[in-house]
């Protein structure tokens, strides 16, 4: 007896209305041509981490929680003197999402962790790269309903950026478009 495997909301919509709704917008010829998501980075860049080391393993625990993965905390390359910042210190945080764990993070940031933003005016609608990836930048990371706000030491910033298969960036913005990205107009 075969168990049916799990498949996130978002990716049964797109497989069922968003993949034929973009094919009719751009003409593709083939299936494979539809733009689709790649996979999402999430990073945190901890500053302070230079001075207090338990910052950045802080911060990637935390991280960890938001994207239901294990973040890697990154290092620094070179040493930068006037920033106090020596070679192989701790300065951040990063963690790839691919699959069912990209499609379950997209649909808690658009659905969830945006509308918590304060004064949001929706997403700059400028912030493709040219090939069809988005990155955005959130001020404070307690806004995802993982984190507890009460337990939260500090609040840190972080960038995501949605990577897609679209060659241009109409194509993308049409896309993420498709996925509830809440753009300005």
């Amino acid at each position: 007896m075969a168990e049916t495997a799990y498949v996130p909301r978002l990716r049964a919509e797109y497989d069922q209305s968003i993949r034929t709704k973009l094919t009719e917008q751009f003409g593709y010829g083939n299936v494979m041509q539809v733009p689709r998501l790649d996979k999402v980075v999430l990073n945190m860049g901890i500053g302070e981490a230079v001075n207090d080391r338990k910052k950045a393993e802080t911060a990637a625990g935390d991280l960890s929680l938001i994207a239901g993965q294990k973040a890697i905390v990154t290092y620094s390359r070179i040493a930068i003197a006037t920033y106090k910042l020596r070679e192989n210190q701790p300065i951040g945080c990063k963690v790839t999402l691919r699959k069912t764990k990209m499609y379950e993070f997209i649909d808690r940031l658009v659905n969830v962790a945006l509308p918590r933003v304060r004064d949001f005016r929706g997403l700059n609608p400028k912030s493709f790269d040219g090939r069809g990836n988005y990155s955005l930048g959130i001020k404070e990371h307690i806004i995802f309903p993982e984190i507890d706000f009460d337990k939260a030491g500090e609040s840190w910033g972080m960038d995501v950026t949605v990577c897609t298969t679209a060659q241009s960036d109409d194509e993308a913005r049409a896309l993420l478009t498709a996925f509830n990205f809440p753009f300005r107009q």
